[in-house]
C-alpha cells in the first residue's frame, strides 16, 4: 500500500512523518488544549514562537528526529514523538520522548505510532537501541512503554530536571534484536 500524507511508515490507523515549520498552527492549538493531560510530566511548545524554535532543532540537529503521529483518515496530529540523543558509531542508540494530544489520548494511536517509531529507528535510521526514561508516577507513559514492549531496566533518582526540580525516573529500553525475536514469534 503506497505512503500517503507524507508518512514515513503506516499503520492501521496512525501514520507517522517528520515536523514542518507548517504544523506551527495545530500543534501549538492541540498543545494548549493538552495542558492538564500533560501537567507536571511534559511541556511542549504552545506558542508559535516556541515552536519554531522546538521544531527548528528537531530538523536541524543530527542528534535529534521528531515525528509526528497522525490519524490516517484526517491527517490530525495525535501526538509526538522525539528521538534525542542520537549516537551513531558502536551506540547506535537513542532517548525517546513523547505525547499524545488530549483528544486523542487513550485511543491506542500512540502505541501504534510508537511502534511505528521503533520499527524505522532500527530500520531506516540504523539504531540497534531505543531508551525511555518516565517518571515513576507517570503511569501512562509507563503503559506505554510497557504495551510496546519496552523492558525496565533500572530506576535513577534526580536525572533529569523536569518543571523546576529533579526528577526520578525508570529507565526503559528495547533494542533490535528484541523487536525481530518478536516478529519470528508472530506476536
Amino acid at each position: 500500500m503506497p505512503l500517503t500524507r507524507g508518512f514515513l511508515a503506516e499503520g492501521p490507523r496512525v501514520g507517522i512523518r517528520h515536523f514542518t515549520l507548517e504544523d506551527a498552527a495545530e500543534f501549538t492549538a492541540r498543545a494548549r488544549e493538552s495542558r492538564e493531560l500533560h501537567h507536571p510530566w511534559l511541556f511542549p511548545p504552545d506558542t508559535a514562537g516556541a515552536y519554531a524554535a522546538y521544531a527548528g532543532r528537531l530538523l536541524r540537529d543530527p542528534a535529534k528526529a521528531g515525528f509526528l503521529v497522525c490519524e490516517k483518515d484526517s491527517g490530525a496530529i495525535a501526538g509526538f514523538i522525539n528521538i534525542n540523543n542520537i549516537v551513531k558509531g558502536g551506540f547506535l542508540s537513542g532517548a525517546l520522548g513523547y505525547g499524545a494530544f488530549a483528544h486523542a489520548a487513550g485511543r491506542g494511536l500512540m502505541a501504534e505510532g510508537l511502534g511505528l517509531v521503533v520499527r524505522y529507528a532500527f530500520g531506516p535510521m540504523g539504531l540497534h537501541r531505543l531508551e525511555i526514561n518516565a517518571q515513576p508516577g507517570n503511569a501512562a507513559s509507563i503503559a506505554l512503554a510497557r504495551r510496546c514492549g519496552f523492558r525496565l531496566e533500572g530506576y535513577s533518582p534526580g536525572m533529569i530536571y523536569i518543571d523546576g526540580a529533579w526528577r526520578d525516573h525508570e529507565r526503559w529500553a528495547i533494542t533490535a534484536e528484541m523487536v525481530r525475536a518478536e516478529a519470528a514469534s508472530g506476536k
